[in-house]
């Protein structure tokens, strides 16, 4: 019994791994990530199913890195602006430019 469950949970990765790789490496939609999980096999319910929870874990990813890229940029345009103002000499345009640059690249990402 405990190794029908193993070997179950083994097909089950391999199908969301599948899937994954389909819609990310391959560029496939979702139509078409679905057909081919039909092909191996698979009813319309569970690679429709199997679709779905990908799009919205790769969703959730992107969302994350956003956040981080606006959390990073943030940082940098702070400390760069800080360090100018603290007038020790130097001029750090690069941290503030980077920064705001990367904090707008993150807001972009969230929104969209």
């Amino acid at each position: 019994m405990e190794t029908t469950n193993v070997e179950s949970q083994d097909v089950s990765s391999h199908h969301y791994s599948y899937a994954a790789n389909l819609l990310l490496n391959e560029n496939k939609s979702a139509y078409e990530t679905k057909a081919r999980l039909v092909e191996q096999g698979l009813s319309n319910d569970i690679a429709g199913l199997i679709v779905e929870n990908v799009e919205i874990e790769i969703q959730e990813a992107k969302h994350e890195k956003a956040r981080k890229d606006m959390v990073y940029g943030a940082l940098w345009f702070c400390g760069g602006t800080i360090l100018t103002l603290a007038d020790i000499g130097f001029i750090f345009w690069g941290a503030i430019l980077f920064g705001g640059i990367q904090f707008f690249k993150g807001l972009i990402n969230v929104n969209s």
